[in-house]
């Protein structure tokens, strides 16, 4: 838990500090914060949280809009939304949902309940990434037996190399910072550097072949496993 980030995005400065005291409370140690919709757009695309709690009323850009413009970048597509607004009215629920938002809770909140839906949406992803088996265009990881086969032959990968590629195959699509990838692979203060990651990279790359192609690296922030494939 103390390795996912949150970005709250919510202008109402009580309401705000209220979210964020919530979440610290309950174990999430990197709650970042934004009071309209163009600042929590950069921060969402420089640290690209796993999850982001998002106000519909918002001054300037309104929620909505940042939540289209969320799913329609590929660096942040990937990214659950729970809205978090006093529009309570049938059709604002399903427009919220129907622009990929993953959950709609209304104001007034319980803070427990809001807690639990987040701890729903990360535990989802948790679930995806932790699933034994995972198959991409020939590529087959198995958790459970600590094996990756492409094409159907073995492929001798270094603990790192497999998790890092458990990591990518349980999120295609989704853009992971080197920093990330240490966290999710070593464990948050693991002494790895950044450069690293970029080594084990590049022997993904040559041990994958002309698969490793899939693997993107996405300039100044990092790399992610191509969706669709």
């Amino acid at each position: 838990m103390a390795n996912e980030r949150i970005l709250v995005i919510e202008d109402e400065e009580a309401i705000r500090e209220l979210v964020v005291l919530a979440l610290e409370s309950a174990g999430y140690h990197t709650v970042m914060s934004a009071a309209n919709g163009e600042d929590g757009l950069k921060l969402a695309q420089v640290h690209l949280p796993d999850l982001v709690i998002l106000d519909l009323m918002l001054p300037g850009i309104d929620g909505l809009d940042v939540c289209r413009q969320l799913k329609n970048n590929e660096l942040t597509k990937a990214i659950p939304v729970i809205i978090l607004s006093a529009k309570s009215d049938e059709s604002d629920v399903v427009l919220g949902l129907e622009l990929g938002a993953a959950d709609y809770v209304t104001k007034p909140f319980s803070r427990k309940i809001l807690v639990a839906r987040v701890r729903a949406q990360l535990r989802q992803l948790s679930e995806q990434e932790d699933s034994s088996e995972k198959r991409h265009n020939g590529l087959v990881i198995n958790d459970e037996l600590h094996s990756a086969k492409l094409n159907g032959e073995n492929l001798e990968l270094t603990y790192s190399e497999f998790a890092i590629m458990k990591l990518f195959a349980a999120h295609p699509g989704r853009v992971f910072t080197r920093n990330q990838i240490i966290n999710r692979v070593k464990g948050d203060g693991y002494p790895v550097t950044e450069r690293a990651i970029d080594v084990q990279i590049v022997n993904l790359r040559r041990k994958l072949g002309e698969w490793g192609a899939n693997i993107d690296t996405v300039r100044g922030v990092g790399y992610r496993l191509k969706s669709g494939i």
